[in-house]
This record gives C-alpha cells, sequence and structure tokens, in this order.
C-alpha cells in the first residue's frame, strides 16, 4: 500500500533537481520526505506561518544533498576547483541542519561525507559518530565510516564496519564497502584484517559501539 506525503513545492523541486549521478553506490541518501507542514494541504495542523526546526532542517538538508549532486558532476566534467566550493557549501548546510535538530541523523551522515570530501576528517569522524549514537544500524554510515578509516589506512577498522553491515543484512552497502576494502587489501596485503572469532564479531556489531575515533 503506497503512503502519500505532502512535499511542499519548492523542496519538491529542489529535490527533484538533483542530478542522476547521485543514485549511484555510495552516494548519500536522497532527502526523506519532508514533514508536513502546518497549513500545507493534507496536514491536520493549524494554519500558521510557523516553521518547526525540524522543517528547516529538511530544507538545508535537501540544498545540501543538491551542492553534492553539482560537485559530483564538477568532477565528472574535471572542474575540481568548482567541486571543492560545492562541497563546502554542503558542508556549510549540513551543520546549519545539525544545528537546528541534532537528532537528525541523516544529516549528520551527510555531513560526514562533505567533511570527507573537504578533507576534515576529524570532523567527519565526529559526525559518523553522532550519526551512530542515534541510530546505530544506519547502514549508509556505516558504510561511509568503512570508506573514511580505508582513506586513513586503517582497514582494521574499515572491516569492523563489514562485520557491521553484514549483521544488519544491508547488502547494498556492504558490497560497496567491501570492493573498496578488497581493493585497498589488494595494494596493501599487510593490511588484511584477521579472520574475527564469533566473539570478535559480536563486539564489533554490537549496538552503540563507537567507531574508535
Amino acid at each position: 500500500m503506497s503512503v502519500r506525503v505532502a512535499v511542499p513545492s519548492t523542496l519538491l523541486a529542489l529535490v527533484l533537481a538533483v542530478p542522476a549521478a547521485l543514485a549511484m553506490s555510495s552516494s548519500p541518501p536522497p532527502p526523506p520526505p519532508p514533514s508536513s507542514q502546518p497549513g500545507m494541504p493534507g496536514s491536520d495542523q493549524p494554519q500558521s506561518d510557523q516553521v518547526t526546526g525540524r522543517q528547516q532542517a529538511e530544507q538545508l538538508y535537501a540544498k545540501a544533498y543538491e551542492e553534492v549532486g553539482k560537485a559530483k558532476k564538477d568532477i565528472e566534467d574535471g572542474k575540481s576547483k568548482n567541486a571543492d566550493k560545492k562541497f563546502k557549501h554542503a558542508l556549510e548546510a549540513c551543520e546549519q541542519a545539525v544545528a537546528l535538530d541534532d537528532r537528525y541523523h541523516e544529516a549528520w551522515n551527510l555531513l560526514g561525507y562533505t567533511a570527507r570530501k573537504t578533507g576534515d576528517y576529524d570532523k567527519a569522524f565526529k559526525a559518523y559518530d553522532r550519526c551512530l549514537d542515534i541510530k546505530p544500524d544506519y547502514a549508509p554510515a556505516r558504510e561511509y565510516l568503512g570508506e573514511a578509516w580505508l582513506d586513513k589506512g586503517d582497514a582494521k577498522k574499515a572491516h569492523d564496519q563489514l562485520v557491521w553491515l553484514e549483521r544488519l543484512s544491508a547488502t547494498e552497502e556492504l558490497k560497496t564497502l567491501k570492493t573498496r576494502y578488497d581493493a585497498y587489501v589488494a595494494q596493501h596485503p599487510e593490511a588484511a584484517a584477521p579472520a574475527a572469532s564469533p566473539a570478535a564479531a559480536d563486539s564489533a556489531a554490537a549496538p552503540g559501539s563507537k567507531s574508535g575515533s
């Protein structure tokens, strides 16, 4: 059974404008359906000009998502400097979003992604940790965290996220991260994580475990 959600026309247009390239693997999840705003068609809330912090945060998330899509297109076109600027704008929008709603886990995940793209790994790890504090089973953040650890040369911590994704049955994210992990280990055989014992795997997959950053 399909569920219809009232979507503000301006935000819907913003989301639909995101380039198709963002649908590829290892791309940020699309903006979640925005909350029904007071006075919008289909809303049972009273007419009001007031917009909640979460609704503002959702609009900022959609803006950041659009900037990421444009940045990825710039990279494809060889315009790396333009891409850097757009990733920075996306990061700023994500920071505003989580300032408005600290429990917006999707925004924390996208903040981590854009921080990585701007080279700020300390900020990225903190963002992923916050996202996973809120929702430990959020597979996209587990995948990105594993990729970040591979970027930093820590295959063991990346492998911990593979264990998580396998336990979550997150097939797509597991495949994407494992491809990255296998390519890294092929170039750095000494970095391969030893086969984990059941106890170690249980520990890595324990709800609420931290990334170790």
